[in-house]
């Protein structure tokens, strides 16, 4: 697949090549411009990794771990509402 591939993300089809750079000691991905903006992604942006059921990928700006807290923190909100109420009087 070249770089003049673009095919629309909500077919599920590959929008843009994403080549892996060695940086340093380190690997990188390069993103082409059109895919940042289509993402509304910026650089130093940080993007969590998750793997999908069927061996996949998958990249989001919300940490998976912290969302999975806030859900705990918001059913003991609502379930201790009258007590927490109190304490903060």
């Amino acid at each position: 697949m070249n770089d003049q591939t673009k095919i629309d993300v909500e077919t599920g089809r590959v929008l843009a090549t994403v080549e892996v750079k060695k940086i340093g000691n380190s690997s990188g991905l390069i993103f082409p411009k059109e895919l940042m903006a289509r993402l509304n992604l910026n650089v130093g942006d940080q993007l969590y990794a998750t793997l999908t059921p069927d061996g996949g990928v998958r990249f989001t700006p919300s940490n998976p771990d912290f969302e999975k807290a806030m859900e705990v923190a918001r059913r003991g909100m609502k379930r201790y509402h009258n007590a927490l109420a109190e304490l903060a009087k």
